[in-house]
């Protein structure tokens, strides 16, 4: 089973603010262990589960070679060479931290990571879309794995 973990949150814990919007907007530290001896390379995919116009994607990596066994912090940013990040729902080709509206309680957000049995995915960069990434990447899924962080404003 594929682990995912973060030195910055325990699964189903606050995301600290600096990886929100609130705060700094980067990208959280992320590890991960016992992929598959198949997998080729990952797709990660931010997704805010209680986004009240249905889930909202705050950023999607892919090409993320097979011998990485983490991300480290700001790995979401525009700059990041040895990964293709597709457009998340706020048109930005980068990690968007949380943002849920005020007063609408605690938000669930899962970072999950998926192996994949292919080195890259048949995507052109600087084109994808969330759900281009999402479907190309499903046929290729060997395992995935997630690790959920909360994050609310009053």
């Amino acid at each position: 089973m594929l682990r995912v973990t973060s030195p910055a949150f325990e699964d189903n814990e606050r995301i600290p603010e600096r990886y929100t919007r609130d705060g700094g907007n980067v990208s959280p530290p992320l590890k991960w262990r016992d992929a598959p001896q198949t997998t080729r390379s990952f797709a990660l995919i931010v997704e805010d589960s209680d986004a009240s116009g249905g889930t909202f994607r705050h950023w999607v990596a892919y090409n993320v070679p097979a011998t990485y066994t983490g991300m480290p912090e700001g790995a979401g940013t525009a700059q990041a060479a040895a990964i293709d990040i597709a457009a998340n729902d706020f048109g930005n080709r980068c990690y968007d931290g949380p943002a849920p509206p005020h007063g609408h309680g605690l938000h669930h957000y899962h970072f999950r990571l998926l192996a994949l049995d292919v080195p890259r995915l048949d995507i052109r960069p600087g084109s994808a879309s969330v759900m281009d990434v999402i479907a190309a990447a499903r046929p290729h899924t060997l395992a995935s794995g997630e690790i959920v962080g909360l994050y609310g404003r009053p």
